[in-house]
């Protein structure tokens, strides 16, 4: 019997599988890992800790309960949150903490700084993207310009699944759906990276760009040693998380929509043709000739971990969202007035406001905290509506919509979400994340499945269809209202917090 290994590091936990070509999961583990947060704003990971150790005691777990030979594992691919910013020196050692995708907006400055030397008709033009907190491009300049001495160590700039894979083969390399996310110096009309915009970063810095599902190298003996995987097993260039997710559940046609319910809301829909309005992200998906248009919300299942650590410490630790989700059921459609904002560390798309900030909007004193869990779950899904609408706007409205991640098991949101955007969800019969599709795209880079093997591997459970639409229709113009009469005030206040103290 064939096998493949798939591991994805997520903003929260690392998790493994493998499976057999049929999508059996004969093993499947996890440990979990903190996000570091050491300033306002910032957002990291410990490379070696976080990511690397993650997979080594993943890896060795999934060997040792599976009961499998190490040389029966044909192939690994591996996933990660994304997209970071990780510089190593010339020997592959980390220079800092990895900087983290969206949630981390430390480099708003370089932002500004590379519109207006560049000017942002001409970043999006060449890249096929507006720079944003996502954007690796900015952090990359944030990085040169305050440590200029660890800069002058630097071999090469990294991403989380990058690291891993050298890690595993000794090789740079990156993917495009990735690679993308490195505006101003990635080209999306010609594929590869580009210093026509800006002479800021040496191009040597850069990995070698390929596929997701290319072979990249092989497992080396020191990794071996570490992984307890076999020297020589080809290894595939791995994706960010959210892309291996979307392969889970099966997106694979054009029209077809991952809304991913993680430490983000992160949706990726597939299209033929490349789309352009600077509202939201472009990229060239994992497979050559198709597209993906994605979007965010950049703190999501991020916020019920902050609620619960702040406002659920009286509750039993053993199901505590439980506990959350059954006081919310008790506060009614629209949590009794409450208007809640999402963008606790700013707002993705399509607003691109990365000092946007996070409102609880009309307290009194009856409300309760299962009203303020409600208001929360139900902001999310006010601030996914908003990503919604603007694909319709640009006439890519999802044929098939499928729901997956952690987040999908709490009822009020998943339902929440279909009501306030009036759309059907369907949801596969495993959700075992973006581990299981490096597992499926593993074994798509050795021939052993056709992509339509997906369903086999996966197949729909159910559907959530929308209803109850008329008080969230009352309540979602307020929603707008409020973050566009508050955005002033929370870019003022940002800028008093970023003076030096």
């Amino acid at each position: 019997m064939n096998y493949t290994l798939g591991i994805d590091i997520g903003t929260y936990e690392t998790k493994g599988v493998i499976a057999d070509s049929s999508g059996r999961v004969v093993a499947s583990s996890s440990k979990p890992h903190k996000l570091i947060a050491p300033k306002p704003g910032w957002a990291e990971h410990r490379p070696q800790e976080d990511w690397w150790e993650d997979f080594v005691y993943v890896s060795n777990t999934l060997i040792r309960e599976s009961k499998i030979s190490p040389k029966d594992i044909k192939a690994v691919a591996t996933s990660a949150i994304g997209p970071c910013m990780l510089p190593v020196d010339k020997e592959g050692h980390p220079l800092m903490n990895g900087i983290l995708y969206g949630v981390d907006t430390r480099a708003a400055l370089q932002i500004e700084e590379l519109n207006q030397k560049i000017g942002k008709g001409n970043i999006f033009e060449l890249c096929g993207n507006a720079l944003t907190s996502q954007s690796v491009g900015p952090k990359i300049l944030w990085f040169k310009q305050t440590s200029p001495e660890l800069w002058s160590l630097t071999s090469q700039i990294l991403t989380s699944t990058s690291y891993i894979v050298y890690q595993l083969t000794g090789e740079y390399v990156i993917d495009h759906f990735t690679a993308v996310n490195f505006a101003p110096w990635y080209d999306i009309n010609q594929l590869n990276w580009t210093d026509k915009l800006s002479s800021e970063l040496p191009m040597e810095l850069l990995p070698k760009l390929a596929w997701s599902t290319d072979f990249v190298g092989t497992i080396t003996s020191k990794a071996a040693e570490e992984t307890g995987l076999s020297v020589g097993t080809p290894v595939t260039c791995g994706t960010i998380d959210a892309a291996a997710e979307a392969v889970s559940i099966g997106v694979k046609d054009n029209g077809d929509m991952m809304m991913m319910y993680g430490s983000t809301i992160f949706i990726i829909e597939l299209d033929q043709h490349q789309k352009s309005d600077p509202r939201l992200w472009y990229a060239p998906w994992l497979f050559a000739n198709q597209f993906a248009i994605m979007a965010a919300v950049s703190t999501a299942g991020t916020l019920t971990h902050w609620f619960k650590d702040n406002f659920a410490k009286d509750l039993s630790s053993d199901n505590i969202f439980q506990q959350l989700t059954a006081e919310a059921s008790n506060s009614p459609v629209g949590a009794n007035g409450l208007v809640f904002i999402p963008y606790f560390s700013g707002g993705l798309t399509p607003i691109h406001n990365p000092d946007a900030r996070g409102i609880y909007f009309g307290l009194n004193l009856t409300h309760t905290r299962g009203d303020l869990f409600r208001a929360l779950l139900e902001g999310i899904s006010a601030g996914t509506r908003r990503i919604l609408d603007t694909y319709r706007e640009v006439d890519a409205f999802p044929k098939k919509a499928l729901a997956v991640g952690g987040g999908t098991k709490n009822k009020i949101w998943l339902q929440s979400n279909s009501d306030m955007s009036n759309i059907e969800q369907h949801i596969c019969k495993h959700s075992l994340g973006a581990s299981y599709g490096d597992a499926f795209l593993a074994a798509l880079a050795l021939g052993n499945v056709k992509k339509e093997d997906i369903f086999d591997w996966n197949p729909f459970d159910k559907t959530i269809y929308p209803n109850r639409k008329e008080v969230y229709d009352e309540m979602y113009p307020h929603f707008i209202k409020l973050y566009e009469k508050t955005k002033d005030i929370a870019s003022e206040i940002s800028a008093i917090q970023r003076k030096p103290k």
